[in-house]
């Protein structure tokens, strides 16, 4: 056996260091959490070694009863929550207190604010675990031994929760951790067996493991609660989601929910229901009030807890939840598959295949309900994790048309950037005449709201909706009709507004592009190397020009997007169309100067690439282009400026 490395005292990560800080100014009201969460990683260690021990019964050495003991100390100030759990090694103390090794962390502290309320709002994406701890000890020693190791492989871990921890080995008799707080001075409340037995009780019932304390009885002489050599069991240890829905308060459900969630705040709404018949499963299901930290990470889902006839597997089987539902937490717990279940098995199993698509039906119930009858509760949904949602447009074929219906858009009808317009909603508004339902996309809500493309539909009062939000490309180019209706880009094709366009023209001077033939084909001999075409537009009211795709191509936004990602992206010209009404086109028209001619002609194609969210090629060319009409308009003189030469 190696030798065990010396003391040694180590630094925390940047971010523990941010986190530590948060725990003691932010979520100090709420300072009982700290005994939840201790005991919430207690029991996630007995699960794991229950777990392990299926396929190595030797992890539980000389002790199969798995549990959690709550001890204090009023004279050393100390409370303690020890397990008998997996355990750590010294590497995994090192991974798991000293560092934050998840994936979005970076992400989730830039968003960290100095504002109270806001941080532990953002602490409840994130989790509070461990490092709760220190919202009441000003200093915590941790002792582990991961289960199969020997004695002299335990690990003690101390720090005052500053810049620093030490590290060293130590002897531990038992397998599991042992957590011991210093509770710090003004808390002396928390040393008081009445008060953790009443905080396990509020936070902890639910807990699957038995957690135990010495119980107390009155010393009539001392005048005080003297603790016994005899062990009480706190919680019901009785797995929450087997007991029957009538048995369980809502306070104990989100309780549950913080519990497997490590959130600090309540659901937005669960679901909770046991199928019997030729398959037995219980599912218990939560939409969380705020965004999961790493929600946008694709890989990494700790949503769903898988359970076999309460026995715990994993905590994060995605096999039972689609991609696009990752935001929901919760428990899954099935009497039919094995004990010794491997991913590969959940892959292949038309069982989880079954559960998975039972479980994605309970989850759209819950948010038709909460859109139908809760539409201010609905919105908070879509705010935190609608663009996640909207994901499932192109991987669920099966549930499209339900989800369709729970999308939200922000539109030119109330010009606001929340999303909270409905395709229904945009049907019930839509305009006699009208077939289509018309959406441009950008890449973010001001490019969006202020495209040249909206110019016409402004002016004849036609909705558009407005996309910006990046997987809305995906999401158009999945979805191509609602209730008969064919969604239509403004910005791609030759527009055809039909009986509106009709009424488009009664609103302006009537163009015909005949008119124009010769103005056309010398801008399109200009821009030969940049437009696929050029053309009279009929979207225009205010601009000169604008962009336009191809009806069978790419958008140009899509196109910088995947450019952005490091895709190849097939070459394609977009289409300019001129605005003959504009005075920068009528002056056009006159131009005589061949190479001013030039000149005007990629101003309008760059200022038209710039309009709608673009970004240029050549923007120094741009600057000078721009500048020698400037100079040329105003009758400026030539520059006297000595250039070197012979």
């Amino acid at each position: 056996m190696n030798e065990a490395p010396a003391r040694e005292t180590l630094g925390f990560q940047a971010e523990v260091k941010q986190l530590l800080h948060l725990m003691v100014h932010s979520l100090y009201g709420n300072k009982e959490i700290f005994l939840r969460e201790l005991v919430s990683n207690a029991s996630d260690a007995c699960d794991r070694l229950r777990f392990d021990a299926i396929a190595d019964g030797a992890l539980l050495e000389d002790g199969a009863d798995l549990t959690i003991r709550v001890s204090y100390d009023t004279h050393a100030r100390t409370i303690t929550v020890s397990d008998n759990g997996i355990g750590m090694s010294r590497q995994e103390v090192i991974e798991h207190i000293g560092t934050i090794a998840k994936s979005g962390t970076r992400e989730f502290f830039e968003r960290l604010s100095a504002d109270a309320a806001s941080g532990a709002q953002l602490i409840g994406q994130f989790g509070v675990g461990f490092y709760a701890s220190f919202i009441v000890a000003d200093h915590v020693t941790l002792v582990t031994r991961r289960a199969g190791r020997a004695a002299e492989e335990g690990v003690r871990w101390e720090s005052a929760g500053e810049g620093d921890y030490v590290i060293e080995p130590t002897r531990k008799e038992s397998r599991g951790t042992d957590v011991i707080l210093h509770v710090r001075a003004g808390e002396d409340e928390l040393l008081s067996g009445a008060a953790l037995r009443e905080v396990l009780r509020k936070y902890s019932d639910h807990i699957t493991v038995p957690i135990l304390m010495k119980k107390e009885q009155w010393d009539a002489a001392a005048r005080v609660q003297a603790v016994t050599e005899e062990d009480e069991q706190i919680n019901q240890a009785s797995a929450l989601w087997a007991r029957p829905k009538a048995e369980i308060s809502e306070a104990q459900y989100h309780e549950f929910y913080k519990h497997v969630a490590h959130d600090v705040e309540p659901p937005l709404a669960y679901s909770h229901a046991k199928v019997e018949g030729r398959q037995e499963y219980t599912q218990l299901l939560f939409i969380p009030r705020r965004a999961p930290f790493d929600l946008w990470d694709r890989d990494h889902r700790h949503g769903i807890k898988l359970y076999v006839r309460r026995v715990f597997i994993m905590d994060d089987a995605e096999q039972l939840m689609p991609a696009y539902l990752r935001f929901v937490r919760g428990v899954i717990d099935s009497s039919d598959l094995p004990l010794n279940v491997s991913r590969e098995i959940l892959q292949q199993s038309r069982d989880v295949e079954t559960i998975r698509a039972a479980s994605v039906k309970r989850v759209l119930n819950m948010l038709d309900d909460l859109a139908e009858h809760h539409p201010d509760t609905y919105a908070t949904f879509w705010s935190e994790c609608g663009r996640v949602f909207k994901e499932g447009v192109v991987e669920d074929t099966g549930n499209r048309a339900r989800i369709a219906k729970l999308l939200r858009f922000a539109s030119t009808y109330g010009d606001g950037e929340a999303q909270s317009v409905s395709l229904a909603d945009y049907v019930g508004r839509i305009k006699e005449g009208q077939d289509a339902i018309y959406y441009v996309t950008a890449d973010g809500f001001s490019a969006a709201k202020n495209s040249p493309h909206l110019e016409i539909f402004r002016k004849t009062g036609v909705e558009v909706l407005l996309m910006y939000d990046r997987v809305d490309e995906w999401v158009v180019s999945t979805l191509i009709e609602y209730e008969g209706k064919a969604l239509q880009s403004v910005a791609r094709g030759d527009l055809d507004l039909g009986k509106l366009g009709r009424e488009a023209e009664r609103q302006t001077p009537e163009t015909r592009d005949g008119d124009y033939t010769e103005l056309l084909g010398r801008i399109q001999n200009a821009l030969k190397d940049r437009a696929s075409g050029v053309r009279v537009t009929n979207r225009l009211t205010d601009s000169p020009a604008c962009l336009v795709s191809d009806d069978h191509g790419i958008s140009m936004n899509l196109e910088r997007l995947l450019k952005a990602a490091g895709q190849k992206v097939p070459a394609a010209k977009p289409i300019l169309e001129i605005n003959p009404l504009h005075p920068i086109v009528d002056r056009l028209k006159d131009e005589s100067d061949t190479s001013r001619f030039a000149d005007w002609s990629h101003i309008l194609f760059d200022q038209a690439t710039l309009a709608e969210g673009g970004q240029l090629d050549d923007p120094a060319t741009f600057v000078k282009r721009l500048n020698e009409l400037m100079l040329a308009l105003a009758g400026a003189r030539a520059p006297r400026i000595w250039t070197p030469g012979p």
